[in-house]
């Protein structure tokens, strides 16, 4: 790892017969947003969430990923995929034997199953266990919709930060 260390502990209590215990679920997301910003306020909605370790694709290392129990790798989609340098990331990882989810931020996400296609396909290539994905409205001003402004302007708003956060929050935890 180049630069800083990534730590992250997330403590989560969970109660067995009028016990409490905790767990530390150690939480690390790999994200890349590049033109709006529009990824960054979802991956810190989640992060804020799971209590997670935020960084982008470049700062992170294999050994890096080791010390977590749950890694989400997301990004704006372009060209209708992830951004090419998390794409490398998962490419470069040795095999991966741990929870992963996927998260975007996308001008039409009813095609998430498409756009995901791709990281899902390398990150089952590397024995991951994808245990959810996750997809909303970003500003989109890719070719015409740039001429008029972008689609999607003011997304993700309130509603989309709250729906990730949700999401984060139904992650599995064990």
């Amino acid at each position: 790892m180049r630069g800083r260390r990534i730590r992250s502990r997330c403590l989560r209590a969970r109660r067995f017969n009028s016990v409490t215990a905790l767990d530390i679920v150690k939480t690390l997301l790999v994200y890349e947003s590049v033109h709006h910003g529009c990824t960054e306020k979802v991956a810190r909605a989640m992060g804020k969430a799971l209590g997670a370790v935020l960084a982008k694709p470049q700062d992170v290392d294999a050994e890096a990923l080791g010390g977590y129990d749950l890694v989400g790798f997301g990004s704006g989609i372009y060209f209708a995929r992830h951004h090419r340098s998390v794409l490398e990331l998962v490419s470069r990882l040795p095999r991966l034997e741990k929870k992963v989810f996927i998260f975007s931020t996308a001008g039409f996400p009813p095609l998430r199953a498409f756009f995901h296609m791709d990281l899902k396909n390398r990150l089952r290539m590397k024995g991951a266990n994808l245990v959810g994905e996750f997809c909303c409205r970003g500003l989109d001003t890719y070719g015409p919709y740039g001429i008029i402004g972008g689609i999607n302007r003011g997304r993700p708003g309130k509603d989309e930060l709250e729906a990730a956060k949700d999401f984060a929050r139904g992650l599995p935890e064990d």
